[in-house]
């Protein structure tokens, strides 16, 4: 055996020993692997109920709206008939009634003025000179 040889087996020797090292750490990271599709298959398995049950909560929340829905259109529709009744009622009862009402406060306001002329005719008219004050507010005929 030369000096060539024993170099070679020297190499040989330290890659062998190299190898055995770097091998724990591969045979590590190998196992990560293994978790690693263990808990990908896991999550997958976790994660269909999961977005099954999601689809549904949507599901109810979209019936919910649809009901909220209904009901909005319920009311905007109520509201519509409501302003509908009290425009035909403000048109068919308003005007009669205000016409009644200033009817009525038009005869009322005539019959005051008119009876208080009548008082006002009846009134004596002083005669004192230190009511000539009150003879000038006096209403005249």
């Amino acid at each position: 055996m030369g000096v060539g040889d024993i170099a070679g087996l020297i190499a040989a020797i330290a890659f062998a020993i190299l190898v055995g090292f770097l091998i724990y750490p591969l045979i590590r990271l190998g196992k990560l692997f293994d978790q690693i599709a263990i808990t990908v298959k896991e999550s997958g398995d976790h994660a269909i109920p999961a977005i099954d049950e999601g689809v549904t909560t949507v599901k109810q929340v979209n019936k919910s709206l649809a009901d909220v829905n209904r009901i909005s259109d319920s009311a905007s529709t109520t509201v519509n008939n409501i302003t509908a009744l009290t425009d035909l009622y403000g048109s068919f009862l308003g005007k009669p009634v205000i016409k009644a009402a200033s009817t009525v406060y038009a005869l009322k306001s005539t019959a005051q003025q008119f009876f208080t002329k009548k008082t006002a005719r009846k009134q004596v008219v002083p005669t004192k000179p230190a009511d000539v004050k009150t003879r000038a507010k006096a209403p005249t005929k």
